[in-house]
C-alpha cells in the first residue's frame, strides 16, 4: 500500500508539474512494485492516467489554459492512432512491449535532457499575467501528430504527453502554461480510448483489472496533480526537466535490462 501511495503521488507531481510523465512511471510501478502481469499493467495504466490527466485538467480549464483548437485537431486523430495501435498490440508479447516502452522512456529521457541544456532556464509563469497568442499551426500537422502519439499510446500504453508538450510549444507555439493544460486533455482522451481497447482484449485472454488500484490510483494521483500545478508556477521548467530526464534515463535502462533478454531469447 505505501508503494500505491507513493507512486501515485509521483505520477500525479509529474503530471501537474510537466503535463506529461505518467504512463512512464505507472507502468513500471504497477509492474515491478505492485507485481502485475505486462498486459494488465499497460491497460491499468492507461485507466489510471486518463482519470488523473481529467483531474489535472480541470483547474487549467477553468483558468482558460486548454488552446480547445488543438484539442479538437488532435484529439479525434489521436484517439484513432490510439485504436490502431491497441489493435497491433494484440499480437505482441509483453515483455516485447515493455521492451518498446523502454525505447520511448530512453528517447524520452534523452530529448528532456536535451532541453535541459540547450535552453536557458525559464521564468516561471504568473498565474496573473495573461497567456500570449499561440501561433496557428496547420491543422493537418496537429493531426498527423495525434495520430503518430496515439500509436504509441495504443502499443505500449503511454498517455505521450513527453510528445504532445513538445509538439505543442515547440511546433504548435503554445505558451507552456497552456501547453500543459491541453496535453493534460489529450492525454485523457488517448489514455482512456487506449483502455476501453485493452480491455476487451485483456477479456478474451481471461485476464482482470484491480478495480480497487486504479480507484486508488486516480484519487491519490489527481491530489498529487493539483499539488504539481501549484508548485509548477514556482520551480524552473529547466530545472524540472532535467531531473524527470535523468530519473527516465535510469528507468529506461533497468526496464529494458530485465525485458530485452526475454524478448531475443536468452532465457
Amino acid at each position: 500500500m505505501n508503494m500505491l501511495i507513493v507512486g501515485a503521488l509521483l505520477v500525479g507531481l509529474s503530471l501537474g508539474l510537466l503535463g506529461s510523465g505518467g504512463s512512464i512511471l505507472t507502468v513500471p510501478i504497477l509492474v515491478y512494485a505492485l507485481g502485475q502481469g505486462e498486459k494488465e499493467a499497460i491497460a491499468g495504466s492507461l485507466a489510471i492516467v486518463g482519470g488523473i490527466a481529467a483531474l489535472g485538467a480541470i483547474p487549467h480549464a477553468l483558468r482558460g489554459r486548454i488552446a480547445w483548437r488543438s484539442v479538437l485537431l488532435f484529439g479525434p486523430a489521436g484517439m484513432l492512432g490510439t485504436a490502431v495501435g491497441a489493435e497491433i498490440a494484440r499480437h505482441l508479447s509483453g515483455a516485447l512491449q515493455l521492451a518498446i516502452f523502454a525505447v520511448v522512456m530512453l528517447a524520452a529521457a534523452i530529448a528532456m535532457l536535451q532541453k535541459a541544456h540547450g535552453t536557458p532556464a525559464e521564468a516561471p509563469p504568473s498565474s496573473a499575467s495573461q497567456p500570449s497568442q499561440p501561433s496557428r499551426r496547420h491543422a493537418g500537422k496537429i493531426a498527423a501528430d495525434g495520430v503518430g502519439v496515439g500509436l504509441l499510446t495504443g502499443v505500449v500504453g503511454i498517455g505521450g504527453g513527453f510528445l504532445i508538450v513538445p509538439a505543442l510549444t515547440l511546433l504548435g507555439g503554445l505558451p507552456l502554461e497552456i501547453a500543459i493544460g491541453t496535453s493534460l486533455t489529450l492525454i485523457a482522451l488517448n489514455a482512456w480510448t487506449g483502455f476501453f481497447r485493452h480491455w476487451g482484449e485483456l477479456a478474451t485472454l481471461g485476464l482482470t483489472l484491480d478495480g480497487r488500484t486504479i480507484a486508488t490510483f486516480i484519487a491519490i494521483g489527481g491530489v498529487g496533480t493539483l499539488v504539481g500545478h501549484h508548485l509548477g508556477g514556482r520551480l524552473p521548467q529547466r530545472t524540472l526537466a532535467r531531473i524527470f530526464g535523468v530519473a527516465l534515463l535510469a528507468l529506461g535502462t533497468w526496464v529494458l535490462w530485465r525485458n530485452l533478454p526475454t524478448v531475443l531469447g536468452w532465457n
